[in-house]
């Protein structure tokens, strides 16, 4: 969430940064709003302050005994009353009028995101591997439907459409690579592993921003929690209204847990197969830090996520999102676009992004620099690291065998018992 002093201080590039999103200016009529809340709150106060001066006089009219003194205070005071809880109504409503305005506007990008409409202007920054020489490949789901081990019907049967059964040797490597990422980011990267809940309550969801902005693409759980389309929900929110010492950051955290979206605005696309479902599995990288390190943090975030790449093989490129590509509480994004054989293209399989003090502002959450007695806003960073449902996808289609069995990762047979191929059983 953006600050009204910062508008109020620089509203020219503040609306430089919208216009770079493609959004009209906003500055002014934000500023506005807050010039009423403003006038409100000086008329308040100076309602409260001569109601207390009222009071007083009241007392000071009795010692002089003149009563009908008194009795016009006493009458006045009785107005003030009256006057102040309106004016207190007054303020609170224009509050939420501009706390309601500001949390629907994104966060502005950093000086060095390209500008451009869509994923037109993303640029690519580097790539990894060669894409393996496949004959005529197949597509994930025709792999795992042959080999009996991904279910769409029984899946559809139950849960209906964007839902897969997974069995025997498929079921099995995804939790691999689970574990070999939460091992890897732990063990090697320095995160620290949690367990978080899997339902949180709406100041959660606000907090990291997929309220009130993105309401349709969540699953609601009755009516006091939602379902957490990503860890970075959980996690990102282990800081919130609290003030953490300077030297407990970074804060470094991962997690692997199911993840639940609606896919409301997805509709006709990637309808078959693991890439766009309502329920997968995703490990999450989340980094607290100060505003100074924030920058560094999101470049060793982004190599944490492509060594899992790295490790199981996997070609892939690294593109930085324009600002018409990037998401709602991001200051700038890496995405991770894994070689998928069968669509014979990149597709996104991890978005690393700096937030700055976006999210830090809609949780309260601060940290306390040493030496200085006053908090400042942490710095927030997210990042799939990566994506297992489509992981799973790149292994089964980069690893396909010509006999339609799946070869498993070098990185991976410590997880599979043995296995070293996948086959029909």
């Amino acid at each position: 969430m953006h600050d009204i002093r910062l508008i109020r201080e620089n509203p020219e590039n503040f609306d430089r940064g919208l216009a770079r999103r493609g959004l009209a200016p906003l500055a002014q009529a934000l500023i506005e709003k807050d010039e009423k809340r403003r006038e409100v709150i000086g008329r308040l106060q100076a309602l409260q302050e001569r109601r207390n001066a009222a009071s007083k006089e009241v007392g000071q009219a009795k010692a002089q005994k003149d009563e009908a003194r008194a009795a016009a205070l006493i009458e006045e005071v009785g107005r003030l009353k009256q006057d102040v809880p309106a004016a207190e109504a007054e303020q609170k409503a224009l509050e939420a009028e501009l706390h309601a305005a500001l949390s629907e506007i994104p966060n502005t990008p950093l000086a060095d995101v390209p500008d451009g409409p869509d994923e037109s202007g993303n640029v690519e920054l580097h790539r990894f591997g060669e894409p393996r020489e496949i004959h005529d490949p197949r597509a994930h789901y025709d792999l795992g439907e042959a080999l009996g081990l991904i279910d769409f019907e029984a899946a559809s049967r139950m849960s209906g459409a964007r839902f897969a059964v997974l069995k025997g040797g498929v079921a099995r490597l995804e939790r691999a690579l689970q574990s070999f990422m939460l091992d890897l980011h732990t063990t090697e990267h320095g995160y620290t592993e949690v367990a978080p809940p899997l339902l949180v309550r709406d100041e959660a969801m606000f907090g990291t921003a997929q309220l009130p902005k993105f309401r349709e693409d969540q699953f609601r759980a009755g009516e006091e929690f939602w379902l957490i389309p990503t860890a970075e929900v959980s996690l990102t929110n282990l800081v919130r209204d609290q003030i953490t010492p300077e030297e407990e950051l970074p804060l470094r955290v991962t997690a692997g847990t199911p993840c639940f979206r609606a896919e409301a605005g997805a509709a006709g696309r990637d309808t078959r197969g693991l890439i766009r479902q309502h329920q997968f599995t995703k490990v999450e990288l989340v980094s607290i830090t100060t505003p100074e390190k924030s920058l560094e943090e999101h470049e060793r975030m982004l190599s944490c996520a492509e060594e899992v790449l790295k490790r199981l093989e996997l070609p892939f490129r690294t593109i930085t999102l324009c600002t018409g590509d990037m998401g709602f509480a991001s200051q700038k994004t890496y995405d991770i676009e894994v070689w998928l054989p069968a669509q014979n293209a990149y597709r996104e399989i991890s978005s690393c992004s700096v937030c700055g003090d976006f999210q830090a502002r809609r949780m309260n959450a601060r940290y306390r620099p040493a030496g200085d007695k006053g908090p400042r806003f942490v710095h927030t960073l997210n990042g799939s690291g990566v994506a297992v449902g489509r992981a799973l996808v790149a292994v089964l289609e980069n690893y396909q065998q010509p006999d339609g069995s799946i070869a498993v990762p070098a990185a991976l047979k410590p997880y599979m018992g043995g296995l070293e191929t996948i086959e029909r059983v």
